[in-house]
């Protein structure tokens, strides 16, 4: 079976993704580089370890987490279509068996906001981890006026976490709104919610959205009067 570790170890997949993060670094993006996908492939990995998923299943989650973004080396437009492309071939290469490069490309091709649905269960597990890495250290340009580096620079932790029992996946954020108001947060990320709250649900799970302690996104208990 196909490891992550073979994958971190390939020279091809550690300059795709060097060369990813430079390009959107010089696009004025935030970081791409290896904290992030190691992050993603981490989070991927945990929220399908979590859920009881099996253990090729989890590893391949962990895969696609960890090549998600090599598309970016070429361009931000449509990166999770070309970087699916790429990974095809290189796994081809690799002689990976295609029931399993056909799981990774398919979450990697549908993990963004443009195009992206959760179609399987690492398709759906990768959304939410790419989407929950947002905070502070991702920024390049601490005195950007950009947003999304403002929203950004104004998250000092956010973290997700799986309740199997309860069904649940929160995202929790303490968010500092001296830097940039909430707001601004929901005109940056509000599709991006929408994407892993319908990613929850295709894992069977309600997505709740926590900033600063207060539910912005979940289930509300209606009290008759």
């Amino acid at each position: 079976m196909l490891t992550l570790k073979e994958i971190k170890a390939n020279p091809d997949f550690q300059h795709m993704i060097k060369e990813a993060n430079h390009y959107l670094s010089e696009k004025g993006y935030t970081e791409h580089g290896f904290r992030h996908v190691n992050f993603v492939s981490d989070t991927t990995k945990r929220i399908l370890k979590d859920l009881g998923f099996d253990k090729k299943t989890v590893e391949l989650g962990a895969i696609a987490g960890y090549l998600h973004d090599v598309g970016n080396m070429f361009n931000r437009k449509h990166h999770g279509i070309s970087g699916a492309n790429i990974v095809y071939t290189e796994l081809r290469r690799l002689d990976v068996p295609l029931e399993d490069i056909t799981k990774i490309t398919t979450a990697i091709a549908n993990h963004d906001v443009e195009i992206g649905q959760a179609v399987s269960p690492i398709t759906a597990a990768l959304i939410l981890a790419d989407k929950s890495d947002a905070h502070r250290t991702r920024v390049n340009k601490k005195d950007s006026t950009f947003i999304h580096d403002r929203v950004n620079l104004a998250i000092r932790d956010s973290k997700i976490s799986v309740d199997a029992e309860e069904e649940t996946i929160t995202l929790s954020i303490d968010y500092d709104s001296s830097i940039s108001q909430v707001m601004d947060y929901f005109e940056i990320y509000l599709y991006r919610m929408e994407l892993c709250k319908e990613a929850a649900k295709y894992l069977g799970c309600r997505f709740r959205l926590l900033i600063n302690e207060i539910e912005l996104l979940g289930h509300v208990n209606y009290q008759e009067s």
